[in-house]
């Protein structure tokens, strides 16, 4: 399989049919609907948490033409119906993301660390559902707790990086720096460690171990000046 392409979509407000009536669909059911989604299961018979739903519930086998004005199809039935939904799909041009069927999905969706605004999402192609979900609680971990400043801080600063015309290159390392001002100065043992930082060359490397002791520091509520 080609490497596939990381992409967040807007579903709200657009079709989205959902093939099976299980378990799995309503737990599939309950991720749409956070989206926004225009919600239609076909199945023919449902699990009852989605018959409480409250979005457009048809009791029978699915057919092909269940596929018009749909932007996405989510089959979670049986790996037969899956197939006949993949074919289906697949003629119409419309992605299809196969329940823990990678063989017969064009679309995968991912293990999501949703904070304070921020959204991670991490994806092993529909191979190892269970590394995916490892990783999700690693991230989830790892983040700051005070990530909620993070973003407030980045939001303000990019319309006046805009309205001045910084360059996309230099905002990085200006967000650093901003970030940094969030815990004020540095302790003694953070200033040494980064004047040694900063006889290194300022390229994407050292940029990337900048942003690596910014992530470190967090956990400690404390920031490393980047000198920049």
């Amino acid at each position: 399989m080609a490497d596939l392409l990381p992409l967040f979509v807007n579903l709200s407000g657009r079709r989205v049919l959902l093939v099976g009536g299980g378990p799995v669909a309503a737990s599939k059911l309950a991720t749409l609907a956070a989206a926004g989604a225009d919600v239609r299961v076909v199945a023919p018979e449902v699990h009852p948490d989605i018959a409480r739903a409250g979005v457009v519930v048809v009791e029978r086998p699915f057919t092909a033409g269940d596929l018009d004005d749909a932007w996405l199809v989510v089959a979670a039935a049986t790996p037969e119906v899956n197939r006949e939904v993949a074919r289906a799909a697949e003629a119409r041009r419309v992605f299809v993301n196969a329940v823990d069927d990678p063989a017969n999905a064009s679309a995968f969706l991912s293990g999501v660390v949703r904070r304070d605004g921020v959204t991670l999402a991490i994806s092993t192609s529909g191979d190892a559902p269970g590394l995916t979900a490892l990783l999700r609680q690693a991230l989830d971990l790892l983040l700051p707790r005070d990530l909620a400043s993070w973003v407030q801080e980045a939001r303000r600063l990019r319309p006046e990086w805009r309205r001045d015309g910084v360059p996309i290159a230099e905002r990085r390392p200006l967000l650093l720096q901003a970030l940094n001002r969030l815990y004020g100065p540095p302790r003694s043992d953070d200033a040494a460690h980064d004047r040694s930082r900063a006889n290194e060359a300022s390229d994407g490397a050292h940029d990337f171990r900048r942003a690596e002791d910014t992530f470190r520091r967090a956990t400690d509520n404390r920031l490393v000046d980047p000198c920049l």
